[in-house]
């Protein structure tokens, strides 16, 4: 079974409650924060933060905006850092949940060159030369249980359940979102097992929100080094 979470950001209020519950279920430490202004914090994520959600106070149609984003892994279905790595004991796809998942052996590869190949910016190294990022609550799902994020959520935000429900039911989301925003959109929908739906062009939730670069899907000659 492929698994998928469909993200609708027009749900989302900035709780936090995936934020947290992604460092309580994977008794992540908390990380050294500051006031930078607005909802967001920390600034970005890192090999202890893999659930974070982005917040930007946009102007559109002349209208002050606040736009979430609760960004992780897409957990992409031809995951190019799977790829660029070559290596299955460092990065897989889990055959029962389709989540892709990193070890311990990822410090053996180039790192810097995983974390350059993902579209979203998304793989963080930690202080022992791993790799780390969001797992998909692999362990959970495996037990008939929805990942922490998804179980938090209190608006419909998350969404979690076999991929094929979650395209439908985003499909069906989207149409229904572009009465009331006509730019509405789909984020990179059959590449990825987390989808995002955007009621604005998606570089004004993050500059790597959505991916449309070929070269980064394909695989190199040989491993990396």
């Amino acid at each position: 079974m492929s698994y998928g979470i469909f993200i609708d950001t027009t749900r989302c209020i900035a709780c936090k409650g995936c934020q947290i519950a992604c460092k309580q279920w994977n008794r992540l430490p908390a990380e050294a924060t500051e006031n930078v202004g607005n909802l967001q914090n920390p600034s970005d994520l890192s090999h202890t933060t893999f659930k974070l959600v982005r917040m930007q106070e946009r102007i559109i149609d002349g209208a002050l905006r606040w736009l979430f984003f609760p960004d992780q892994c897409r957990h992409c279905l031809a995951a190019p850092c799977l790829l660029w790595a070559d290596n299955p004991g460092a990065i897989h796809h889990d055959p029962a949940t389709g989540a892709v998942l990193y070890t311990d052996r990822t410090r053996s590869l180039n790192t810097d060159q995983i974390i350059a190949v993902c579209p979203y910016d998304v793989p963080r190294r930690g202080n022992d030369g791993a790799l780390a990022k969001c797992d998909l609550c692999n362990g959970r799902v495996k037990q008939g249980l929805k990942p922490a994020c998804v179980q938090t959520c209190p608006t419909g935000c998350l969404n979690f359940g076999p991929l094929a429900d979650m395209r439908t039911m985003a499909r069906e989301h989207l149409e229904r979102v572009k009465q009331t925003f006509p730019e509405a959109r789909l984020l990179d929908v059959d590449k990825v097992r987390v989808i995002f739906l955007t009621a604005f062009g998606p570089n004004l939730y993050h500059p790597k929100a959505s991916s449309f670069d070929p070269a980064l899907w394909t695989a190199p000659a040989g491993p990396a080094s």
